[in-house]
């Protein structure tokens, strides 16, 4: 959000940009058609609503199968067991599950923090992802 050209003034004009994640594409659709629905309540105010949903939500069952696959293989090379997880991001990986390509997302870096100050990677689980990785592309040829 912002406002104004300084401190203490009642701005002409202000700035709002809403980041919504959802779980499906009907709760998509249903946050979109309510924030369509706001109205000012200062009779000289305007309100101009413009963008919208800029990918679709990540549905982990579209992936089922392939999640599956991936914990199986995991298994097989000795590696922990993989845990599925929804944490609302919104990554490249929706618009490929969006368009009915089975996506893992969150394959790669184990780590914490995601764009946060004390974001990390374990570099020492970085080879057996990889050969996670590498086995679970052998797989799909």
């Amino acid at each position: 959000m912002s406002a104004g050209t300084a401190n203490n003034t009642v701005p002409a004009r202000a700035d709002l940009s809403v980041d919504v994640r959802v779980p499906s594409a009907a709760a998509q659709d249903a946050v979109d058609r309510l924030i369509r629905t706001l109205r000012p309540e200062h009779p000289e105010a305007r309100l101009d609503i413009t963008g919208g949903p800029n990918r679709p939500p990540l549905d982990a069952d579209a992936s089922h199968e392939l999640f599956a696959l991936a914990g199986d293989i995991a298994v097989r090379l000795g590696l922990d067991p993989l845990r599925q997880a929804a944490v609302g991001g919104a990554s490249d990986g929706n618009y490929t599950a969006g368009a009915g390509c089975p996506t893992l997302d969150g394959l790669g870096a184990v780590g914490d923090g995601a764009h946060a100050d004390h974001e990390h990677v374990v570099t020492a689980t970085m080879p057996d992802r990889a050969r996670l990785l590498a086995h679970l592309v052998g797989a799909m040829r």
